[in-house]
């Protein structure tokens, strides 16, 4: 199970969500312990300016950015809806 860390970008961001999100995204972190490549979670890298960072899946439309600062350390960067991240 990787070590995890919460960016301050993230909890300001996590703090705005309506409280059914942030148990989904709570449930989704677990699932993310357990098995990163879960199908639910779309883990998936980035591309282009955004190289290095990885994406998992919260519901259909909220998104979390995460990078590894080791191999079993990782930093939750940010969470919001598909277009506040990428549009």
């Amino acid at each position: 199970m990787p070590h995890i860390d919460f960016h301050k970008a993230f909890k300001k961001q996590f703090a705005r969500l309506s409280q059914k999100i942030q148990r989904q995204c709570d449930t989704r972190v677990a699932l993310f312990c357990e098995d990163r490549f879960h199908p639910l979670l779309n883990y998936h890298e980035l591309s282009g300016a955004l190289a290095g960072i990885y994406s998992i899946n919260i519901t259909g439309d909220i998104r979390v950015q995460l990078y590894w600062r080791a191999p079993d350390h990782v930093v939750f960067l940010n969470i919001g809806s598909h277009s506040a991240l990428y549009g």
